[in-house]
């Protein structure tokens, strides 16, 4: 008993790791943007066009332009609670706690369905 409750504890304490490391390392890849945009004077796109998708949005960063590496941090951002479900998913399984994992994964998910039509939709 004692033993699983360290363990637990040490998955929790991932779990917050990874939570914190996402949004570092999103607001550092905004703030680089963010600068790149003042210094840069402009979005690296002509009017009003800006990176729909991920191969544009990749491309653009290859390319160093502000407005595709703020998308990228906002990106990595919307990523970093969906790594917190997937490692939660494998913390109950680790615990054999299959109702939570069978919930976990319901909104598992739920989240992928809502990215995947956010992305449909743009």
């Amino acid at each position: 008993m004692a033993e699983r409750k360290k363990e637990m504890n040490e998955v929790e304490r991932l779990i917050g790791q990874i939570l914190r490391i996402g949004v570092i390392v999103s607001a550092i890849v905004i703030v680089i943007g963010l600068a790149a945009l003042f210094i840069e004077g402009g979005s690296g796109y002509p009017g009003d066009t800006v990176p729909l998708g991920f191969r544009a949005m990749f491309a653009g960063v290859m390319q160093f332009k502000p407005f595709a590496i703020i998308m990228l941090g906002l990106f990595l951002l919307i990523l970093t609670p969906v790594l917190r479900v997937v490692v939660s998913i494998y913390a109950f399984a680790v615990e054999r706690d299959t109702l939570y994992v069978a919930i976990t994964t319901i909104v598992l998910i739920i989240l992928v369905i809502a990215m995947v039509i956010g992305y449909a939709g743009k």
